[in-house]
């Protein structure tokens, strides 16, 4: 029996520093989960870093390899994803360009965390293309590889919700071929005359009234019958929605739970606020900043009660420890019981032993660097065959192959 093949899943991150403990619990943990479900494709962004530090190429080159010495201590596999760096596949940068000549701007202009970004980081000149199309080679990132699912975060949804707008667009304007109506009617001749008939009521009923229920069961249809092939079933479900042959698929957003550990300021961690513990951070740095952790300002004195709930520390009690250590904590600092330092102790512990397989899956590429070169190397390649196939389809549908 064949096995079903596997949804594709695409993310990326940009090599801007050192990842650290909000990226684990944020992204990495789920990727990780995701490589044994589905077919995973994770890429460095390394372009989509330039649009902020594209006058500080050092750190992108810095950052790039580490990165994903990161993510294989976090426990990817390469032998189950496929890891690959994004400037190496100019396919990318080609259906960015094609995407971007029907692309209308307001649509990158309304993105949200456009403005925001640039409210955030008032310290570099954002007023670039490169800043304001950056959605959009997201969306051509996303599309090149017809992935179905793109796990992100609320705030990020709205890129997806792009993408899925650029796909619907250039479907709309570049998926009937030439001879559309003449492979139309051969597909559905091979479905008999009966269930042909019936597809066209139901067209005519989703098309006029927006039945739901006539476009599930068309679709559902066209799916599962064993007389089409592929090409036949993305046609005739085109037709059905008014929208030609899907060359390039919509996907959906994968909603990841934002992570619930903090800075150690309580704020949201990042390396540029300062307040970041990285994943392979050494012991006594990792100790030395969980012991000067901000508490509760009510406690003065060793002698004075606290409030776990105005203390970022609680915070990463939530994340880190168990039910019996939570309540001991509460018990403790609401009577003065016991003292800050002794509260962090077993928050110290447990990010210690989290980082410890971490640490240990790092060690051989951290000896022998070109292991890590290699991986990226063969995962370029395999992205490359999926990319190129795309593309070929892409220029076909747009006249490009004079």
């Amino acid at each position: 029996m064949t096995e079903a093949k596997k949804e594709r899943v695409l993310s990326g991150m940009r090599p801007t520093g050192a990842l650290h403990l909000g990226h684990w619990h944020g992204a990495l943990k789920n990727w990780v989960r995701l490589q044994s479900q589905m077919d995973c494709y994770y890429f460095v962004a390394d372009w989509h870093a330039l649009t902020t530090h594209y006058e500080s190429r050092e750190v992108i080159e810095k950052n790039v390899y580490e990165m994903v010495i990161d993510w294989l201590a976090a426990g990817l596999d390469p032998n189950q994803c496929t890891l690959f760096l994004q400037s190496r596949l100019p396919e990318h940068a080609e259906l960015f360009t094609l995407l971007a000549m029907g692309t209308p701007l307001g649509w990158l202009e309304r993105v949200p965390t456009y403005k925001d970004q640039q409210e955030k980081l008032r310290d570099k000149d954002l007023a670039t293309y490169g800043f304001l199309g950056y959605p959009l080679l997201q969306a051509a990132d996303i599309l090149i590889y017809k992935a179905q699912w793109v796990p992100v975060g609320e705030d990020q949804a709205s890129h997806v919700e792009l993408t899925r707008e650029a796909a619907r667009r250039f479907n709309h304007l570049y998926g009937r071929e030439s001879d559309f109506e003449l492979r139309l009617q051969t597909s559905l001749d091979k479905l008999g005359k009966d269930a042909g008939k019936r597809l066209e009521k139901s067209r005519k009923l989703y098309q006029e009234t927006g039945d739901a229920k006539a476009l599930e069961g068309a679709l559902g249809f066209i799916a599962s019958t064993p007389l089409l092939d592929s090409d036949e079933r993305e046609r005739l479900q085109g037709w059905f929605k008014g929208t030609g042959k899907a060359i390039l698929v919509e996907p959906q957003a994968l909603l990841t739970e934002a992570s619930k550990l903090p800075g150690l300021d309580g704020q949201k961690m990042s390396k540029s606020y300062g307040n970041a513990i990285a994943l392979r951070e050494d012991k006594a740095s990792i100790e030395h900043k969980v012991r000067r952790m901000p508490t509760d300002p009510a406690r003065i004195k060793r002698s004075d009660p606290g409030n776990p709930m105005k203390c970022p520390v609680w915070q990463f009690h939530q994340v880190y420890s168990d039910a019996n250590t939570r309540d001991w904590v509460v018990k403790g600092c609401t009577s003065a019981g016991i003292g800050c330092l002794e509260c962090k102790q077993p928050v110290i512990d447990a990010i210690l032993a989290e980082q410890q397989p971490m640490l240990a899956r790092a060690e051989p590429y951290n000896a022998n660097p070109k292991i890590v070169r290699e991986i990226v190397a063969a995962g370029t390649e395999r992205a490359r065959l999926a990319a190129r196939k795309t593309m070929a389809e892409v220029r076909t549908a747009m006249g490009l192959n004079y």
